[in-house]
């Protein structure tokens, strides 16, 4: 059997990873960070003849990516550069789609591998959509832990439960090879070891082995039950602590109790949900990217119980 795998055309990583990329001129900066923040980056990163949006939100609607391009389709720019998180990296992606313009993704918060890979959360009439495609991987990928010192423990805890949850539900999902579980593996020992033992160095490194991982491979039941969570304003990685933790159960994954134990480390709490179960099932249902992946088949009674398991009581006990 073939397999095919995919991952930017450039990955620099480790220390001064940013600082000595060669960036072009006219880049098209994309950030969600204040410019007392992200300022402090750019000049650390030595880059010139730049411009910045930084009006990207959490959770990026279509809207938002329409609008750049309007904004600055009259304008001479070069490349786009995501800067952030998760989410300018994806609005970064769907603009080179739409425009053809190369991408450069900066992670800060180590958490979504989104650098590593071909998918993009958008939200399109409030409601967030995996999509995946090939013009979403990036022209060049940078991984520098210059920009993990100063992150707050919210943050880092989200983002390090993201990246475990990706590199475990990636390694049991029915598109796996041999080379993506390899790639998992490794990222979940490295994020295992760093939130376990207070090693966050580590952070940033096993999490873009978890990109190179799961974006081969795609995650599956427990990113299709914390999306239900998302739409309520549930950060994405908080949401995880629990959704991957019930759905590893349910799927009798040999990470079930390794993930519970570094949730239980980061200190999540429980999470609610408004919605009632059989609604909030039905929105999860059409999420065939994660659910036919699963590597148990999904019905909406499991997503209900699983739902149930949630929010009735404390999964990570």
């Amino acid at each position: 059997m073939a397999w095919k795998v995919m991952m930017p055309k450039k990955i620099m990583f480790g220390e001064n990873a940013a600082k000595e990329f060669p960036y072009p001129n006219k880049a098209l900066i994309i950030t969600t960070t204040t410019p007392d923040i992200y300022n402090n980056w750019l000049d650390y990163m030595g880059i010139k003849g730049y411009e910045v949006y930084d009006k990207v939100t959490p959770d990026p609607a279509i809207e938002t990516v329409e609008a750049i391009q309007k904004e600055y389709e009259s304008k001479d720019i070069s490349c786009y550069v995501g800067l952030g998180g998760g989410s300018s990296m994806d609005v970064c992606k769907y603009l080179g789609k739409l425009t053809g313009k190369p991408k450069i993704l900066i992670p800060t918060t180590f958490g979504t591998g989104a650098e590593m890979t071909t998918y993009a959360v958008i939200s399109f009439s409030h409601k967030k959509k995996l999509l995946q495609d090939e013009a979403f991987l990036a022209d060049a990928a940078i991984v520098d832990p210059y920009f993990l010192p100063g992150t707050p423990f919210n943050i880092l805890r989200n983002s390090a439960c993201d990246a475990a949850a990706q590199a475990s539900e990636a390694y049991d999902s029915k598109l796996a090879n041999p080379f993506t579980r390899f790639f998992c593996k490794e990222a979940f020992d490295i994020l295992e070891n760093g939130i376990i033992n207070d090693k966050h160095d580590l952070l940033p490194y096993g999490a873009m082995l978890s990109g190179i991982g799961f974006g081969n491979a795609s995650t599956t039941l427990g990113h299709a039950l914390s999306y239900a969570f998302s739409n309520e304003g549930v950060p994405h990685g908080y949401a995880l602590s629990s959704c991957t933790t019930v759905a590893h159960k349910f799927n009798k994954s040999i990470y079930y109790e390794r993930f519970k134990r570094i949730c239980q480390k980061l200190k999540f709490e429980p999470i609610k949900l408004k919605k009632p179960l059989d609604q909030a099932a039905d929105d999860i249902m059409p999420d065939r990217g994660h659910l036919d992946n699963n590597p148990i088949p999904v019905t909406k009674q499991d997503v209900i119980k699983c739902l149930d398991e949630i929010v009735s009581g404390n999964p990570l006990l």
